[in-house]
């Protein structure tokens, strides 16, 4: 896969053209382990192409971190895990210097780093560490780097994390704030898998040996695709219906008197902004070379959901945040 940085309009649609694909491959390649769950993978190969980060919600047991082992080795990114608890310091995050002699005697600290040195990181339960520790690593997912006694240390490239969080056990966890959420590029609702799927998964597990994932990509592989995603074209179509969705969920003047009575606070320019690499990035994942409204349409909710919120007036009158953002793409796409 190369490069398209000096290439002439041929060479980007060559490139662009492998780049889609490779990530068929991808996909094809995680279906061998992860059954059903389609929207949830796209959405997953959606935020890393886009080169985000990405909010896994759904109860326990539907497969996440093995969708995540599954993602790490089929595009050939070192990976670790970390169980977030409220116990959790931001040390066993980012990592701590410790005091050291040397034979002759001489004492120096050195820095020993935190599982967030790699390039797939997954946060698991990541509600349940204190704010201080959340605050942590998600100033290493918007900086790329980590800071310790005054000295910066840079992550690895690639670098993305999939936190995962559980909708049901809110009994002792700490709730991400507003602007901490901002920093996910997608959440992500992950649901029970359909009948034909469950069946598969029991048959696939339950009998033999259970199938492995193979490497389909690399590392340098993907970032290469990550620049290709931002030189994807959009029309001006896209854009506007970006802007126009975005505007409309926030409780100012535009869009539906409406449905703005029912908005607490609502999206930021980050969420244009997800929106703009999010579309081509799914475009390319489906083998498209430029985004559509229809992009748009299917991202509305994994972009919008976690950046706006209903108020008293909404949920007193039985008013869901997935029922308001489908009024707001009815009414103005």
């Amino acid at each position: 896969m190369n490069d398209v940085a000096n290439g002439d309009s041929g060479q980007a649609v060559a490139a662009a053209e492998a780049a889609a694909a490779a990530f068929k491959k991808v996909r094809e390649g995680i279906g061998r382990v992860i059954f059903g769950q389609e929207s949830v993978v796209e959405q997953t190969l959606v935020t890393l192409l886009a080169g985000g980060h990405g909010l896994l919600i759904g109860v326990p047991g539907l497969a996440k971190t093995k969708l995540v082992e599954t993602l790490a080795t089929v595009l050939g990114l070192d990976w670790k895990r970390i169980q977030f608890t409220p116990d959790l310091m931001p040390a066993d995050i980012i990592g701590s210097e410790v005091l050291e002699e040397a034979d002759g005697g001489k004492r120096d600290f050195r820095f020993i780093q935190g599982p967030v040195f790699t390039q797939l990181l997954m946060a698991d339960e990541i509600n349940r560490a204190s704010p201080r520790t959340q605050s942590a690593l998600l100033q290493a997912m918007q900086e790329r780097q980590v800071t310790v006694a005054g000295q910066r240390y840079d992550l690895p490239k690639p670098f993305h994390v999939l936190a995962t969080q559980n909708p049901l056990e809110q009994e002792g966890t700490y709730p991400l704030p507003e602007a901490q959420l901002d920093r996910f590029l997608l959440q992500i609702d992950v649901g029970y898998p359909d009948l034909d799927a469950e069946r598969k998964m029991l048959l696939a597990t339950t009998f033999g040996d259970e199938v492995s994932a193979a490497p389909v990509m690399s590392a340098v592989d993907l970032m290469n695709a990550q620049t290709i995603v931002r030189r994807l074209p959009v029309g001006e179509k896209v854009v506007e219906a970006i802007l126009r969705l975005v505007r409309a969920a926030r409780p100012g003047e535009e869009g539906d008197k409406d449905i703005r009575s029912f908005i607490a606070w609502g999206p930021g320019p980050r969420a244009s902004q997800a929106f703009m690499l999010a579309a081509r990035a799914r475009a390319l994942v489906d083998g498209r070379l430029a985004p559509s409204t229809d992009d748009v349409v299917a991202l509305a909710h994994p972009i919008l959901r976690h950046r706006m919120a209903l108020n008293f007036t909404a949920r007193a009158e039985g008013q869901t945040l997935d029922g308001v953002i489908d009024r707001i793409c009815r009414s103005h796409l």
